[in-house]
């Protein structure tokens, strides 16, 4: 196990900054993520600017050196970006490992990452994130190799030599994953074929998204008290009582200042989301920052361009965790909105309504309508037969006359076609 500190700086001069409590008590859950590290400590560093050359003032860290060589830290987790500078500075004052926000998630994500996508994925961000700290640990330019200088230039510095490196690996992975993406694309446009709408479950991560995703479908995804439980995409079908059938989908957990890399990088999980038809935002409602955790999960929805009129749940998680005066407040605040459901994943509360609610949803979603067809669109028909949107059709001196029922995404797909 390495021994681990959880730094928070805080930057009052930083008008987007987070509330310090709940932003350390997340990075240290961030910590606790991966297996191998063990939190002995941590801290807010409040900060009146940053220190171009080492982040934290020189009482600050003459201070903080004390501490983690008492509590003899192997590996200090900064909770926010660290120019590659500032990270070898501390690094030699403190005589430890650094890692910031975006090392951390990526090792989280490294960690976690199942499928063949996910892993390629992953490899991906890190390189990008590696070019990027690629500096002159060296204080002279004369490291170089590739010739003496005489010939055919001045030879090739050590960083530029890294940098193609890393670029000629890019290159290498993003050829692998296109072969992925093409093989996926393939099961997708198979899976359009089948007439069951999409629900896709998303939400700020450890909201609850596996758990009630177990308890819908009674499968048996990892359900584990921390960040990232889930990275990769899991389908199941679900019947709704009274209801259509369903593919249900459990996504990766947002999170805020997820690197920009990731995001890309888990387009494969959040591709569900963009094809759903109904999504469903799970909510830790007990959670101190819900609200803000709220915001974050909605501005990654629009940055992904999920439609605006995708019809969208609030599913308030969590009530068991409540004080009872509290929980029935949310309740009754449930209530009085169409578009809000508050339950229980882990006693049941509430789940029957969802389903429910979902079910008239997709029911309202769907629509009958007459199409004629001539006997030249033989594709048109035979798609919508796969599709088992037929109610009935009658043969015509030029073609067919059918009576269709369908959903808005299947109409947009046969109008493609």
């Amino acid at each position: 196990m390495t021994r681990a500190w959880v730094l928070h700086p805080e930057i009052r001069s930083d008008p987007d900054r987070r509330t310090p409590k709940p932003a350390l008590d997340e990075a240290v859950a961030l910590a606790r993520a991966l297996p191998q590290l063990e939190v002995v400590g941590a801290d807010v560093v409040p900060l009146r600017t940053v220190d171009a050359g080492k982040l934290f003032g020189k009482g600050k860290i003459a201070e903080l050196h004390d501490t983690l060589k008492e509590a003899e830290v192997e590996l200090v987790l900064v909770d926010g970006p660290v120019s590659p500078v500032q990270q070898r500075n501390l690094e030699k004052t403190w005589g430890v490992k650094l890692l910031d926000r975006t090392g951390l998630i990526l090792e989280i994500f490294s960690d976690r990452a199942a499928t063949r996508e996910g892993v390629l994925q992953v490899e991906m961000a890190a390189l990008n994130y590696q070019r990027t700290r690629l500096v002159r640990a060296w204080t002279h330019l004369e490291r170089q190799r590739g010739g003496l200088g005489f010939v055919g230039g001045p030879g090739e510095t050590q960083i530029e030599a890294d940098r193609r490196a890393i670029d000629e690996q890019l290159v290498r992975l993003r050829r692998q994953l296109d072969k992925v993406v093409k093989t996926r694309a393939l099961h997708r446009a198979a899976r359009a074929k089948v007439p069951y709408p999409i629900v896709a479950l998303v939400g700020y991560t450890n909201a609850g998204k596996s758990t009630l995703f177990n308890r819908l479908t009674g499968a048996e995804v990892m359900v584990k008290d921390m960040l990232f439980a889930t990275l990769d995409p899991t389908m199941r079908s679900l019947v709704l009582p009274d209801g259509p059938e369903v593919i249900l989908s459990d996504t990766v957990g947002f999170i805020s200042d997820l690197p920009t890399e990731l995001v890309a990088a888990f387009r494969a999980t959040l591709e569900e989301v963009l094809a759903a038809d109904i999504v469903l935002h799970v909510r830790d409602i007990s959670h101190a920052e819900t609200e803000e955790q709220a915001h974050d999960v909605r501005e990654i929805l629009t940055s992904l361009g999920v439609d605006k009129d995708t019809r969208t749940f609030e599913v308030w998680n969590k009530l068991d965790l409540l004080a009872p005066d509290t929980a029935e407040a949310m309740r009754q605040r449930a209530e009085r909105d169409a578009d809000v459901i508050a339950i229980s994943a882990i006693t049941g509360e509430g789940l029957e309504g969802l389903q429910t609610a979902v079910a008239e949803a997709l029911q309202g979603a769907v629509r009958v309508a007459e199409i004629s067809l001539d006997f030249s669109q033989g594709r048109k028909r035979a798609w919508l037969f796969e599709q088992d949107v037929v109610e009935h059709e009658t043969q015509t001196e030029t073609g067919f006359d059918l009576v269709v029922r369908w959903s808005a995404r299947q109409e947009a797909q046969f109008q493609a076609l």
